[in-house]
């Protein structure tokens, strides 16, 4: 049985610990891994590795950062096939998602900073005999925590920028995903990362926690998770006034509008609600439709969703378009949802049931007749459940869109290009997309609003947030 080891200074190493977490196949329900289970004696055991190599790290040129980075981008897309398989045995998705989003996107990660870094520049202005510049320094040690959503996408979303400008990482994945980060110490070790600069540290989030985010040496703290684990760091990091960019949970809405692209807002509705089984911060789980197409619109959309039912199954296998949940805790907290639905009056118009015998897979869900208010429409449920919910007027989906405590992500279908702009303009969300759901551009500031998130990730916003602005002025006589 494999073991899935600490990477600490450039070597692969058991937890101090000795103790080992079980890894199961979503789609089995079987073991077939294990993981090591570190403690706070392991994180320090990698901040000293961080502290021993920071010096020289932050000194690297950016030049030859750009060169290991790239390199790391090549060796992903070396090893695609190989790390798509194990992002689909470990995180039970269909390996056509893995083998063209997540692996391709986690070494464009990689190629996207090592771009913007050869780009970054910082502000001067010369005035009145008085030259003011600003220059930008690496922060030195930091921490990213990545889920278990997307593995590898977003573990490396978050230390490409890290390492890129000059700082030593502590990197934590989920400890319910843990494969393809740890293939990540290979990798950084084949492209020349010095060791002790990136350090991977498994197990549970409990152990290691507090000394990831409160330790002196970790001068920030980037999560992506649930919003009550990112409760709990915004509270430690506040109390030891570190830097901390949070991306947490979401709720989010999606508006049809009756003159929409019909055709269009259809189908990528149904893939905003079950793409990736749900499990996605971004999905669109409450949707909203006219009164007018409010029928036809139910009625399609339920057949689709029994048009993807029919293609779930075996994730390994390419026609397969809907895969597993990731564990038997998660596919137990899902059904519990789907009961409170049924709990609260909502009616299932397809799924709410299990798939298959054994694995944790759930049907894609469709539910309606229930108050935006209820619990099912204001919690995140983070699996393929979407409610379906009329409207009448463009003030009522407003009010309806933004009575979550969530503000993450957001759609609205409608050829009305004055409305699309003032409907959008009201909604309480880090981001809105008009007429389209996940077209990214890796450039902008990705983030929420209210209990969603707080600071922004992307382009260089990622840049600034690991390192810290410095202005130093000169004043002189005469011009400059």
């Amino acid at each position: 049985m494999k073991k899935i080891l600490n990477f600490i200074n450039g070597e692969y190493v058991e937890s101090v610990s000795g103790e080992w977490l079980d890894n199961t196949n979503p789609a089995t329900g079987e073991v077939y891994s294990q993981v090591t289970n570190s403690n706070d004696k392991d994180v320090l055991n990698a901040i000293k590795a961080a502290k021993g190599a920071q010096e020289n790290w932050t000194r690297t040129s950016v030049e030859k950062r750009v060169e290991i980075i790239r390199k790391m981008a090549t060796l992903i897309k070396e090893r695609e096939e190989e790390l798509a398989l194990m992002e689909t045995i470990d995180n039970g998705k269909p390996i056509s998602v893995s083998s063209s989003v997540d692996i391709p996107r986690a070494s464009r990660n990689f190629e996207f900073f090592a771009d913007v870094m050869t780009q970054y520049s910082t502000d001067s202005y010369n005035e009145h005999g008085v030259l003011n510049y600003v220059k930008r320094y690496p922060l030195g040690i930091v921490t990213c925590i990545s889920p278990w959503n997307l593995p590898m996408y977003l573990f490396t979303w978050k230390i490409a920028p890290a390492l890129i400008t000059g700082n030593c990482v502590l990197a934590k994945p989920s400890e319910v995903t843990p494969m393809t980060a740890s293939i990540l110490g290979e990798i950084a070790n084949k492209a020349g990362m010095p060791a002790g600069v990136l350090n991977i540290i498994h197990g549970e989030g409990h152990r290691v926690g507090d000394e990831l985010v409160t330790n002196p040496a970790v001068k920030a703290v980037s999560f992506t998770g649930s919003t009550a684990t990112g409760k709990v760091i915004s509270k430690l990091a506040g109390e030891h006034l570190k830097k901390c960019s949070l991306e947490m949970g979401g709720k989010n809405p999606n508006i049809i509008f009756d003159d929409c692209d019909y055709n269009k807002a259809l189908s990528t509705s149904v893939a905003a609600a079950f793409a990736n089984q749900g499990q996605i911060c971004l999905c669109g789980s409450r949707i909203f439709v006219e009164k007018s197409i409010y029928e036809k619109f139910k009625n399609d959309f339920v057949e689709k969703a029994k048009s993807l039912a029919s293609k779930q199954g075996d994730p390994q296998d390419p026609k397969t378009r809907q895969g597993a949940l990731v564990s038997e805790a998660h596919f137990n907290k899902v059904m519990s949802c789907i009961q409170q639905a049924v709990d609260e009056g909502g009616k299932i118009l397809c799924g709410g049931e299990r798939h298959g015998d054994k694995g944790f897979f759930v049907q894609p869900t469709v539910i309606e007749g229930l108050s935006h208010e209820c619990v099912t429409n204001q919690e995140e449920i983070f699996g393929p459940v979407g409610v379906l919910i009329p409207f009448e007027t463009e003030e009522e989906a407003i009010i309806m869109a933004n009575s979550t405590k969530y503000g993450l992500g957001a759609s609205l279908w409608t050829e009305n290009v004055n409305k699309a702009h003032r409907v959008a303009d009201k909604i309480d969300s880090g981001i809105v997309w008009i007429n389209t759901w996940m077209l990214r551009d890796l450039r902008i500031p990705f983030g929420g609003m209210k209990e969603s998130g707080m600071g922004r990730e992307g382009g260089t916003y990622s840049l600034n947030f690991f390192t810290e602005p410095k202005n130093i002025c000169l004043k002189f006589n005469g011009d400059l």
